[in-house]
């Protein structure tokens, strides 16, 4: 069923799980340590979904006569409000704890998205992005707000589904 029912970022819930591969292995240990199963004091998350598409053009013809499905890409951001490596060591791995003397394993994750509104339980909207794993990682520290820390990452696909009411 369709979900119809409007939602605001109190109403979001982020957690994360391991595929059992041995980049999902690098990053339940981080998990694990870290307690990150369900990820808190998180803002602006952001997730994008990129679809090339491709234009064929005719001489002499000015619309295209043909738009090809090309490369999709799936990637995002997330703020955090904790600083306290976890993020940091998905993307490094075991270079976090410095310079490893070879090639290392970049941990793999997936990250579930639920939405649900309290005041309407049993409708929500999940989204699960699949063998994510972090590209950049940012640290803020400003004169006179919150520390922030703030991950970008791309996602090898993306799944959803929708349940409850419409």
């Amino acid at each position: 069923m369709a979900n119809t029912r409007v939602f605001t970022g109190a109403d979001g819930s982020i957690t994360l799980s391991t595929p059992g591969t041995p980049e999902g292995e690098a990053a339940q240990n981080v998990v694990s340590t870290y307690e990150l199963v369900s990820v808190g004091r998180v803002q602006n998350v952001r997730v994008e979904i990129h679809s090339e598409i491709r234009a064929f053009h005719e001489i002499g013809q000015r619309y295209a006569s043909e738009l090809r499905p090309g490369n999709v890409t799936v990637r995002g951001t997330i703020g955090r409000a904790v600083l306290n490596g976890a993020l940091l060591r998905l993307l490094l791995g075991e270079a976090a704890d410095g310079r490893p003397a070879a090639s290392w394993t970049q941990p793999s994750f997936n990250i579930s998205l639920q939405i649900e509104n309290a005041a309407n339980p049993g409708t929500r909207t999940t989204l699960t992005l699949h063998d994510v794993k972090i590209a950049s990682w940012t640290f803020d520290l400003p004169e006179d707000d919150f520390v922030l820390e703030s991950a970008a990452f791309q996602a090898l696909y993306l799944t959803t589904s929708d349940e409850g009411d419409s």
